[in-house]
């Protein structure tokens, strides 16, 4: 079995091929694979790690093409179901020059929202170290935040060192304060819980770092939290009282900052699972987030072992 386990929706997504055209004017498009915890899996299994996706698609092409990529990236479908009654979520994303794309989703109804909760305790979870959980998957129906919710329990029980990335998406919740209140209250389940500084000004109130951190510490399951500050980098406050920041890399050329945080926690996961120190992980979650700034895709920029060693020494980190 594989040592890395993340649960989330799969998407399809055709990506425009016309720089900086609205999603109207858009005419030409390819078809890759998305999903934010699929993006973790996809960069950790590239640095050399096993990992599984656990979801469910359509018994539609989409589903199918879903499958296959996943499996080509090297990541176990063991625990991805096929759903024949409903489709495959798919995404329009604008090609963009600089900054954040537009996007548009097909996903209310879809497959993965009638991932049913039963599913879990068929997971073996004997030889996984670390499991990613993210806010997204619990946004897309009732019955996937009670599959979520049952997950995550039965990795506490199993003592399995867990990660939360809120990755909030307004338009998936029926209301800001039920996004509000689910987000924090998932956040209590996680070890490490990585929010961004913007998120922390919608789920806490406040872009202090430190305030942010200390808001989620107050929970007995939450030993670290890593809050993101762009640029900056990240600032780190452990349960102890610890606390540091990791500056972040210069970027001349921010392409798209889609990935980037995904590509911060598979940094911080694989780092871990390699045994390093918190401060090395967080530093190579900084690394793997400048690189994924630096391409059109939503994970192009993930290194392999290699490329990473040649990004440290380009930056002159021992």
């Amino acid at each position: 079995m594989s040592e890395f386990i993340t649960i989330g929706e799969p998407l399809v997504i055709f990506a425009s091929k016309n720089k900086d055209k609205s999603l109207v004017d858009s005419n030409d498009f390819h078809k890759v694979m998305g999903g934010a915890e699929l993006n973790v899996a996809v960069g950790v299994s590239r640095l050399g790690h096993t990992a599984q996706y656990i979801s469910q698609v359509g018994s539609d092409p989409f589903g199918k093409y879903i499958k296959k990529t996943i499996l080509s990236h090297n990541i176990g479908v063991d625990y991805l179901y096929e759903d024949p009654n409903h489709f495959t979520g798919y995404q329009l994303k604008q090609l963009v020059s600089h900054g954040d794309p537009s996007t548009f989703n097909y996903r209310k109804n879809s497959a993965a929202c009638y991932l049913n909760k039963d599913v879990v305790n068929k997971i073996d979870l004997s030889n996984v170290k670390i499991a990613h959980m993210s806010g997204i998957f619990p946004a897309i129906s009732d019955i996937a935040e009670e599959t979520f919710k049952n997950l995550f329990s039965n990795l506490i029980r199993n003592n399995i060192v867990t990660t939360f990335d809120p990755n909030l998406r307004p338009p998936l919740w029926s209301s800001q304060d039920k996004m509000i209140s689910t987000i924090n209250e998932l956040a209590n389940y996680a070890q490490i819980v990585l929010p961004g500084i913007e998120e922390g000004k919608i789920l806490v109130g406040t872009k202090d770092p430190e305030r942010i951190a200390d808001f989620y510490l107050k929970s007995k399951h939450t030993k670290v939290v890593i809050v993101k500050i762009g640029a900056k980098g990240a600032f780190v406050k452990k349960d102890n009282g610890d606390k540091y920041t990791v500056n972040g890399f210069h970027v001349k050329n921010v392409v798209d900052t889609v990935g980037a945080g995904d590509g911060f926690a598979l940094g911080v996961i694989t780092a871990l699972l390699e045994g390093q120190s918190l401060k090395r992980a967080v530093i190579r979650g900084n690394a793997i987030g400048a690189l994924q700034v630096q391409t059109p895709g939503d994970n192009d920029g993930y290194p392999t072992q290699e490329q990473l060693k040649n990004f440290y020494k380009k930056e002159g980190i021992l």
